[in-house]
């Protein structure tokens, strides 16, 4: 199975694609912003759509509005969207995150896994991962059974974290990566990310706010259509 994961409005794929760029610095603090029937014309997007992501950018303080002038992008280093803990950006910078769904199981976690949370089980999530539509990484999640009984694959969002906070009221406070090469696994290739056999690769830790370790993942991606990066603040 591969479906698209149930894509988030598109005005706030707007506005989180609008962040990214802001925090990569593909738009810079006091830049000016096209006019909105010119910038809704080269997003493709209806004029009404862009005013609503533009009003969620105000809203976090990431954009002035000034009448009769126009917008004006304002970096805030705390500011941060849906995609704060998604490390992989365009070589360039920036990308919108979407997510295409393989598979979703639940079972017992495997011994290669580390010991993490509550239940002998866990959900497996399979995914790729795409910036602006170029296919750069494939991820596979492991969230502890404790959290759910069943998990929807219908239901499931772009971004795992706006899923788990919506619908298993789970919030992911922190999460430590470690990030090295690895070989793309055999369910990851013929996916049309990799052209060879060894992939950048990311192991991450999400934790709750009292420091349980709620997910754990890992992610092979292409380092010639993606890089990892982490901002200091």
């Amino acid at each position: 199975m591969r479906t698209e994961a149930n894509a988030l409005p598109k005005y706030v794929q707007t506005s989180e694609m609008l962040i990214r760029d802001i925090s990569a610095g593909r738009l810079g603090d006091g830049q000016r912003l096209p006019p909105e029937r010119e910038m809704a014309a080269e997003l493709g997007i209806a004029v009404g759509t862009l005013r609503k992501a533009l009003s969620e950018l105000e809203t976090k303080g990431l954009l002035e509005r000034i009448h009769g002038s126009g917008n004006y992008v304002r970096h805030r280093p705390e500011a941060s969207g849906l995609y704060a803990f998604f490390r992989l950006e365009l070589p360039e910078g920036g990308g919108l995150p979407t997510a295409s769904l393989i598979d979703v199981a639940k079972m017992a976690k495997p011994a290669d896994l580390p010991v993490f949370g509550r239940d002998p089980q866990a959900f497996r999530i399979r995914r790729v991962r795409s910036l602006t539509k170029t296919p750069v990484a494939v991820e596979e999640i492991w969230l502890d059974g404790h959290w759910a009984k069943t998990i929807d694959a219908k239901r499931l969002s772009e971004s795992l974290y706006h899923y788990y906070r919506r619908v298993l009221r789970l919030w992911i406070a922190r999460a430590e990566d470690r990030v090295g090469l690895a070989m793309v696994p055999d369910w990851g290739r013929n996916l049309g990310v990799f052209d060879g056999d060894i992939a950048g690769y990311v192991e991450r830790r999400g934790e709750t706010e009292d420091g349980e370790v709620a997910e754990y993942s890992r992610t092979w991606f292409n380092p010639d259509r993606a890089r990892y990066v982490s901002r200091m603040k």
